[in-house]
């Protein structure tokens, strides 16, 4: 398994008052991997960018049932086969936040209709299928700063390797 930690070099850092928890995919259908173009106008600032489906894990879950929650809510897809494969540990500053990110590979099956329940879902403006290698140029043209920078930070090393064959 493969570790990972990047410091937030966007924002100032005042200390963290939370540890979250998060689970995320590089989920496969037909071959293509599912990512969100996420859009956002808020305190982080306005900008897009890409992101693999995933969220927080709930007090009492284990990360497999959250990922099959979050997967499912963002997505619609039920998921099979999910192997973790990567912990990446980052934080975001301007909400005194450190993550614990948990990255699965899994494939996707039946889809039924996403329900959208927190207050990041919103920000998805769509979701995508695209082959690895377009995902990986996606990842390679985001801005890098703010939190499009933090994410590309955090991602894109993760595509390099899935198309290494190394995750």
């Amino acid at each position: 398994m493969h570790c990972f930690a990047y410091q937030d070099d966007q924002f100032p850092f005042n200390g963290f008052k939370r540890h979250r928890v998060i689970v995320r995919a590089f989920l496969f259908i037909n071959g293509n991997l599912v990512i969100h173009k996420v859009a956002r106008d808020d305190q982080f600032g306005k900008q897009s960018y890409f992101e693999t489906p995933g969220g927080g894990v709930h007090e009492g879950e284990t990360l497999e049932e959250a990922l099959r929650r979050e997967i499912l809510e963002e997505t619609g897809y039920q998921i099979t086969e999910a192997k973790e494969v990567a912990v990446v540990n980052d934080a975001y500053n301007l909400i005194f936040t450190e993550n614990e990110n948990h990255y699965f590979i899994a494939k996707a099956t039946s889809k039924t209709d996403t329900h959208f329940v927190s207050k990041g879902d919103s920000l998805i403006e769509k979701t995508i299928e695209v082959s690895p290698e377009k995902a990986l140029k996606l990842y390679e043209n985001m801005d890098e700063s703010l939190v499009s920078g933090l994410v590309r930070q955090r991602e894109l090393p993760l595509v390099r390797l899935l198309l290494d064959k190394s995750l």
